[in-house]
């Protein structure tokens, strides 16, 4: 029996060994090295990265007085953090967040941090998947939940900064940037494909209030499309067209898209509607031309 027993425990142990995720993977190469995957400030205080985490953790000074505002409000709720240990905006905003989280006395564990992959094929992906489903198309993107459910997020940057912001949301009075798309991913997550494109022009009016430009719904084309959701990025970049109908880059955005799935005749009529609007875009006359046959 106690063999038995060992033999069953034994190989539990192999599986949760096998699916165990790596931890503070460091890939490309080593002169110009990124993290990916579920890390932690340990990883982003090696010498590498420190030359911009410590710097940036060290030389910010968060508000005495709201820090000590959350200090009794954060404990109730987890965050999960999506950054690029290549991105500008990272490097800027991370080292402050941990900044702030640690003045709170917020309990680092229960803080997920997840690096994301810069790569073409997994454009803002994890190997594990931690952002599948929530709509991360900026980084970095600081989602913060409450009995599992999301209570709101900061992306790309703060508005104030990131204590003032993050007391603002703990209050329930919060409105992160890009708001267009969480608008859209919401739309996109609570009805069928067929059902989205049929009803998105009801979500115009909306989307004209909040969206800033068309570099907004853009960059969330893309990481659908990376992730193999190709049909609702070519839906959200026919909304986007509808929404900046003069910007020739929705056009090009909705050609090269539709190029790679192999729908020439339709990427050739959108490269053309492009150089309508500009007609010495560059970028589009090069796709003709890849295009021609």
């Amino acid at each position: 029996m106690k063999t038995l027993l060992l033999t069953i425990a034994c190989f539990l142990f192999a599986i949760v060994a096998t699916n165990a995720q790596p931890f503070n993977v460091e890939v490309q190469p080593k002169d110009n090295p990124t993290l990916l995957g579920k890390i932690n400030k340990e990883a982003l205080s090696e010498p590498h990265y420190a030359t911009w985490f410590t710097k940036n953790y060290d030389a910010y000074t968060p508000n005495a007085s709201i820090i000590e505002e959350l200090k009794p409000l954060l404990a109730a709720y987890t965050i999960t953090a999506f950054l690029g240990t290549w991105c500008g905006d990272s490097k800027a905003e991370v080292p402050k967040f941990y900044k702030v989280l640690e003045a709170s006395n917020f309990p680092l564990e229960r803080l997920t941090t997840v690096a994301l992959s810069r790569d073409r094929d997994t454009y803002k992906q994890s190997p594990g998947g931690e952002e599948e489903g929530l709509g991360i198309h900026r980084v970095p993107t600081f989602i913060v939940y409450k009995n599992g459910k999301e209570v709101n997020r900061i992306v790309e940057h703060p508005i104030a900064s990131v204590e003032a912001d993050m007391l603002q949301l703990l209050k329930g009075s919060y409105t992160p940037n890009y708001e267009s798309v969480l608008l859209v991913h919401s739309a996109l997550g609570s009805m069928d494909l067929k059902t989205f494109r049929r009803k998105s022009k009801k979500l115009l009016p909306k989307l004209r209030k909040v969206t800033k430009n068309m570099h907004e719904l853009n960059t969330y084309t893309h990481v659908l499309f990376f992730a193999e959701k190709r049909e609702k990025a070519i839906a959200v970049a026919e909304l986007n067209a509808k929404l900046f109908p003069e910007e020739a880059g929705v056009y090009l955005n909705l050609g090269n898209k539709l190029a790679q799935m192999n729908q020439t005749e339709e990427a050739r009529n959108f490269f053309n509607k492009a150089l309508i609007i500009e007609p010495e875009n560059t970028k589009a006359k090069a796709a003709l031309e890849a295009i021609k046959g």
